[in-house]
C-alpha cells in the first residue's frame, strides 16, 4: 500500500512504495520496452495513486509501436485500466458522482486529463481541453513517471474523471471501459441528440470492440441495429452484441473502423446522422459529395474521446444492461505485464482478439 508521509496542504504528499512500482518503457519504434522500478510518488492536492488489477491494449497502442501513430519517448504506454485507490493527495478527489474517492474503491479513470476552467473545457469540450493530459501519450518525466496504463501504478492527476466500478464486474469487462466502452456511448449518445433511437435503424461499421460497443449500446436505446465487418468472425461475435440486419437505410451510421467512411456518407438515409469516431490515424483524404450531403440533409460529425458524464454513463450501462452482453469474452488472452512486448505483437497479428490483457505481478 506504501507509506504516506503528510505534508502541509497545498504540498505534494510523499508516497513511498515498497516493493517499488513497475512501469514499462517504450523507447521508440523497433526497441524493446524497458523495465524501471519507481520507488514513490509525489501526489498533488488532488492526486490520485491507484494500483492496476489490469489493464488491456488498445488499438491505439499497437499503431503507436508500429509507427503509425506519433508519440513522444519515453513513454509508458496504455490507457484502459482498472484499480484499486491506494492514496489520495492531501485535497482528496471527487469521483464521477460527486462523492470523495477513499482508499480502497475500485475505479476506472478518463484517457484525458482536463484543466476544467479554459474555453473549451466551459463549452464542455473537456476532452479538447487548452492544456489536455492523456495517459499513455505523456511522455514521462513531466508529470511523473506512472503516466500510463502499462504499469503497476497509475498516478491520476487532478483533472481525470474517476468512476467507482464494481467489485462483481470482471475486471475484463472494467479494463477498457476507459476507452472503447466510454467512447462508443459518446458516440451513440451523439446520434441521439439529432434523433430519437428507440425505433431507428443504426449501422455500425467496424467489430472492434468501439464498434460492438455501439452496437450493444444503439440496441439498447431501442434501435435495429446492423455490424459490418470483413472478418466473418467479428461479423458472428457481432450478433452476441445485437446485432442483426437491416431492412432499409440506416437512419443512424456510426463508423468505428476507420477504413469505411466513404461506405458511410454513401449510405445514410435522407435525414440521417453519420458519426464518425474510427479515423483516428493516419490515413489518405476521403472525398466527399458535398452536393449528396447537402441534398439529403446529412449530418456528418466526429466524435473523439469523452466527457466525464460519458464515462459514467458507460460504466453505469457496463454494471446494468450490458451484463446481457459478451464484454468479458473481449480480452481473449491475459499475459504479465513483463511480457509486454509479445503481447503487442500479438494483438497486431491477423485473427487476435478484441482485447489482450495485461496483469502485473503475474
Amino acid at each position: 500500500m506504501g507509506t504516506v508521509l503528510i505534508r502541509p496542504p497545498g504540498h505534494r504528499r510523499d508516497v513511498a512504495l515498497r516493493p517499488a512500482a513497475t512501469a514499462m518503457v517504450w523507447i521508440g519504434d523497433g526497441h524493446p520496452h524497458e523495465t524501471i522500478a519507481v520507488p514513490g510518488v509525489a501526489l498533488g492536492d488532488h492526486d490520485v495513486l491507484v494500483a492496476v488489477e489490469m489493464s488491456t491494449i488498445c488499438g491505439s497502442d499497437v499503431h503507436t509501436v508500429q509507427g503509425r501513430r506519433a508519440a513522444p519517448t519515453p513513454l509508458v504506454l496504455g490507457h484502459e485500466s482498472v484499480g484499486r485507490v491506494i492514496a489520495l493527495g492531501d485535497a482528496g478527489a471527487d469521483a464521477t458522482d460527486g462523492a470523495p474517492l477513499r482508499l480502497g474503491d475500485r475505479v476506472v479513470w478518463s484517457v484525458t486529463v482536463s484543466c476544467g476552467t479554459c474555453d473549451r473545457c466551459r463549452r464542455g469540450l473537456t476532452q479538447k481541453c487548452r492544456d489536455l493530459g492523456k495517459y499513455g501519450h505523456d511522455r514521462v518525466g513531466v508529470h511523473g513517471d506512472l503516466t500510463g496504463a502499462f504499469a503497476s501504478h497509475v498516478q491520476l492527476r487532478a483533472g481525470t474523471a474517476v468512476a467507482r466500478v464494481p467489485e462483481s464486474l470482471p475486471a475484463a469487462v472494467l479494463a477498457p471501459a476507459g476507452c472503447a466502452t466510454a467512447t462508443a456511448w459518446a458516440a451513440v449518445t451523439r446520434a441521439a441528440r439529432d434523433m430519437p433511437l428507440d425505433g431507428a435503424t443504426v449501422r455500425v461499421h467496424g467489430a472492434g470492440l468501439v464498434g460492438l460497443s455501439a452496437a450493444a449500446i444503439a440496441v439498447e436505446h431501442g434501435a435495429v441495429v446492423e455490424v459490418r465487418d470483413p472478418d466473418p468472425a467479428r461479423r458472428a461475435l457481432a450478433a452476441r452484441f445485437g446485432a442483426t440486419a437491416l431492412d432499409r437505410e440506416p437512419d443512424v451510421v456510426i463508423e468505428a473502423s476507420g477504413h469505411a467512411v466513404a461506405e458511410a456518407l454513401a449510405g445514410v438515409a435522407v435525414g440521417g446522422t453519420v458519426v464518425l469516431v474510427g479515423s483516428v490515424f493516419p490515413a489518405e483524404p476521403v472525398p466527399v459529395d458535398a452536393e449528396a450531403v447537402v441534398r439529403r440533409l446529412v449530418t456528418v460529425t466526429g466524435v473523439h474521446n469523452y466527457t466525464s458524464q460519458d464515462l459514467a454513463d458507460a460504466v453505469a450501462f457496463l454494471a446494468g444492461r450490458g451484463r446481457a452482453y459478451p464484454f468479458a469474452d473481449a480480452v481473449g488472452a491475459v499475459r504479465s505485464l513483463l511480457d509486454i512486448d509479445a503481447a503487442l505483437t500479438e494483438a497486431a497479428a491477423p485473427g487476435a482478439p478484441l482485447r489482450i490483457g495485461l496483469v502485473p505481478g503475474r
